[in-house]
């Protein structure tokens, strides 16, 4: 294997690493076979990703809510998140999918849940 090269299934470019002993991944399948299928958030998030990390007691919210678990019912939309899950290019495929209703109405869910609005924030009715 090449110096850099994944430590899970020998990829050239693997951009992340694990941040016990350093080795290198280029995917979340990797990362779990390097550390024998047990990993965690923290696992994969770099410093920078930091900023955005969600607290672990806001993300339990998700898993309450009745308005979710009705979107998730949909099989169009779990297909169009696995989509995500497995996809190379995630981003460019995000982008894609945020000109899909469902999906949108699906992320303004989540973001709702996580991050309700301050009452301040709200125009009177």
């Amino acid at each position: 294997m090449a110096a850099g090269g994944c430590g899970g299934c020998g990829a050239a470019v693997a951009k992340y690493r694990c941040p016990r002993c350093r080795e290198p991944y280029c995917s979340v399948p990797c990362c779990r076979q390097h550390k024998g299928n047990s990993w965690s958030v923290e696992d994969i998030l770099t410093d920078s990703d930091e900023q955005d990390r969600v607290p672990l007691q806001k993300l339990k919210r998700l898993g309450e809510s009745e308005e979710l678990k009705d979107l998730l019912r949909n099989p169009h939309l779990r297909q169009l998140l696995v989509a995500v899950d497995q996809a190379e290019e995630r981003n460019s495929l995000m982008k894609r999918y945020m000109q899909e209703p469902l999906f949108v109405e699906f992320v303004d869910c989540c973001l709702r849940i996580v991050e309700p609005p301050e009452k301040e924030n709200i125009l009177p009715e």
